[in-house]
């Protein structure tokens, strides 16, 4: 059989920089993302870069979705909270693995497009059109939660509406850059940190994030 952009994207992208869960890698191949990329670059659908999606966005390049699904660990029939829709990307690959995806995007025509894009392609997610930075406090707690981008302090909201034993994946900014860290809510409430890469990610935009005004740049880990 015929290798496709998307075997080869697991097989030259995702294996050798060791992604293993086969949940996500299998996600990774079947999930098209160059159905959630903008037609002026769909020939780069596959390439392992992140790509503008408007509105000063992008979609992650596919090793940052890759590293932050399998990050979270989610299994089939959790409830997992995204914070940052963008393309609908990253949702559709938590959907495709089997879990609840409620995703929350702050502005309306990234949302809109998104919701399109899901349905087209046949996942069912709940989007809503909001400030993240809260999350979805009246859906809580979840399972896991995904920021799609970086802050200076993980918002407090969030942490709440994480259940025990959960896992939220968020890029914390820092005099340095940009550190992608895994955080796990222990049973008696704590919360454990753990650094993963180096990454750059869009400000996260809200009440409990930056004012309206910061500004940034594409989504990918550095090398």
């Amino acid at each position: 059989m015929a290798s496709t952009p998307s075997k080869r994207m697991v097989t030259e992208q995702l294996h050798p920089r060791g992604i293993k869960d086969p949940a996500v890698l299998r996600a990774m191949e079947e999930v098209s993302r160059d159905a959630f990329v903008p037609s002026t670059f769909r020939d780069l659908a596959w390439a392992d870069t992140a790509l503008p999606i408007s509105h000063g966005q992008t979609i992650s390049q596919p090793y940052v979705v890759a590293l932050m699904t399998e990050a979270l660990a989610p299994a089939a029939g959790d409830r997992i909270l995204e914070i940052g829709t963008g393309s609908g990307y990253q949702a559709a690959v938590l959907a495709h693995i089997g879990v609840e995806v409620f995703t929350v995007e702050r502005l309306p025509a990234l949302a809109h497009r998104a919701r399109r894009t899901l349905a087209a392609e046949g996942y069912e997610v709940h989007l809503r059109c909001d400030d993240g930075t809260i999350g979805w406090p009246e859906e809580a707690p979840f399972d896991g939660i995904l920021v799609t981008a970086s802050g200076p302090t993980i918002p407090n909201p969030l942490l709440e509406q994480l259940s025990i034993g959960g896992r939220l994946v968020f890029p914390l900014a820092t005099d340095h850059g940009q550190t992608l860290v895994l955080i796990t809510r222990k049973e008696d409430g704590l919360f454990r940190r753990h650094e993963l890469a180096q990454v750059a990610f869009v400000p996260l935009i809200g009440r409990e994030g930056y004012p309206e005004e910061a500004t940034g740049s594409s989504s990918t880990p550095s090398p």
